[in-house]
C-alpha cells in the first residue's frame, strides 16, 4: 500500500485513532495534513511523522464550523496542491446515561461535531476532489452505527447512524466521478476518549475492570489498537481497494457477529 506523492488529511489527528492514522499515512509515503483542537499535542504527532521522512502540516480546526472546515481544505490545497485522501475522524464519546437525563446541549454538541462535522468535511473535500477527478474519503462511524443501539448512548448512536447514512448516500452521488467513500466502524479501541481512566471513573469502573469486561464479551478476547484501525483506513485509500465504495467495515474483534 504505497501512497508516495499523495496528500492525506486526518481530522482529530492529535491523539488516538486519528494520530495513529496520520502516522500510518506517513509510513505509506503520503504527505499528511492533520487537524484537531489539542494544539498542545500537535508537536508529538508532527515529530512522529517527520521521523518517517515525510512532510506534515497541522491546522487547528473545529469541524462543526463551516468557516474553519473550508479554511482547512483551502490550506491543504494551498500547501500541497491537492487532496487525495481524507479521514474524517473528529468526534467524541460520552459517558452512558438514560435518554431522559440527556440535555439538549448534550444532543446538540454531539450532532455538531460527529454528524455536522462529517457533512461539512465531505462537502469541501468533495469539491476539491471533483476538480482532480479522483479521491477517497473514509468516515469514522462506530460499531454503534451498525447495531441497533447501545444502552445510554442515544445521541451518540443516532449521530453514528447518521454518519453511515451520509457515507452511503455520498458514495452513490460520486461513484461515477472517481471518488470512493467508505466508513470504518471500530469496536472497543485503546486510546479513545471513552476508555481513558477519567471517563471510566465517571462510569464508576477502573481500566482493569473495563478490560476484563471487554475480554469476556469480544470473541478475540481483547481491545483493539489504534494502529489496527489505521491500517484499514490506509488499505481503503489504496489502489488495493479500488472497487470498494459505500461500505461499512466493522473492526471489532468479532463482537458484531457474536
Amino acid at each position: 500500500m504505497i501512497l508516495q506523492g499523495k496528500v492525506a488529511l486526518v481530522t482529530g489527528g492529535t491523539a488516538g485513532i486519528g494520530q495513529a492514522t496520520a502516522i500510518a499515512f506517513a509510513a505509506a509515503g503520503a504527505k499528511v495534513v492533520f487537524s484537531g483542537r489539542r494544539e498542545a499535542d500537535r508537536e508529538t504527532t508532527s515529530a512522529m511523522i517527520r521521523e518517517l521522512g515525510t512532510e506534515c502540516l497541522y491546522v487547528r480546526s473545529e469541524v462543526s464550523s463551516e468557516t474553519e472546515v473550508k479554511a482547512l481544505i483551502e490550506k491543504t490545497v494551498a500547501t500541497y496542491g491537492r487532496l487525495d485522501f481524507a479521514f474524517n475522524n473528529a468526534g467524541f464519546g460520552t459517558v452512558p446515561k438514560p435518554l431522559h437525563e440527556q440535555s439538549i446541549e448534550d444532543f446538540d454538541s454531539m450532532m455538531a461535531t460527529t454528524l455536522r462535522g462529517v457533512f461539512l468535511c465531505m462537502k469541501y473535500e468533495i469539491q476539491q476532489m471533483l476538480t482532480q477527478g479522483a479521491g477517497v474519503i473514509i468516515n469514522n462511524s462506530s460499531l454503534s452505527g451498525l447495531i441497533a443501539a447501545s444502552p445510554g448512548t442515544g445521541p451518540y448512536t443516532a449521530s453514528k447512524h447518521g454518519v453511515m447514512g451520509l457515507t452511503r448516500s455520498a458514495a452513490l452521488d460520486y461513484a461515477k466521478q472517481g471518488i470512493r467513500i467508505n466508513a470504518i466502524n471500530p469496536g472497543y479501541i485503546r486510546g479513545t476518549e471513552i476508555v481513558k481512566p477519567q471517563s471510566l471513573q465517571e462510569m464508576g469502573i477502573t481500566l482493569e475492570q473495563f478490560e476484563s469486561m471487554v475480554s469476556s464479551s469480544v470473541p478475540m478476547g481483547r481491545m483493539g489498537q489504534p494502529e489496527e484501525i489505521a491500517a484499514m483506513v490506509v488499505f481503503l485509500c489504496s489502489n488495493a481497494a479500488s472497487y470498494i465504495t459505500g461500505q461499512p467495515f466493522a473492526i471489532d474483534g468479532g463482537l458484531i457477529v457474536s
